[in-house]
């Protein structure tokens, strides 16, 4: 898996691929009571969760340190490369919280770049 320049391991997951409703809709009434309703496909903003929970998808603390430089830069197009090889173009989802988390997977109170961690990605579709 690639996101931008930078190599993820394979077994993250998508964890709300399937949580995407592709159309927009709008339910109203009139003023005389009948029912207004307007339908339209969504282009673009579908949100792409990565993660491997504890069980999978350890990342180093080296990722980490260039997952969160690349968070920094505002506006970033980047390209999302999966390993079934769908490619989407992303931004950074800075909307429900921190675009990238990390946890240490086995805690030291000064890690080395080599040590693993547990990590939550998340995208937007453009």
């Amino acid at each position: 898996m690639q996101l931008d320049t930078i190599t993820l391991p394979d077994d993250l997951l998508w964890i709300n691929e399937f949580e995407w409703n592709p159309v927009e809709q709008n339910v109203d009434r009139s003023i005389t009571g009948a029912l207004l309703v307007q339908e339209q496909v969504k282009l673009q903003g579908r949100s792409i969760i990565l993660t491997g929970g504890q069980q999978a998808g350890w990342i180093s603390r080296l990722t980490v340190k260039n997952l969160f430089a690349l968070s920094k830069a505002a506006n970033k197009t980047m390209s999302l490369t999966l390993p079934d090889s769908r490619q989407f173009s992303v931004i950074f989802d800075r909307s429900n919280g921190a675009p990238v988390e990390a946890q240490q997977v086995l805690p030291f109170a000064y890690p080395a770049d080599a040590d693993e961690y547990f990590v939550i990605i998340r995208l937007l579709t453009l």
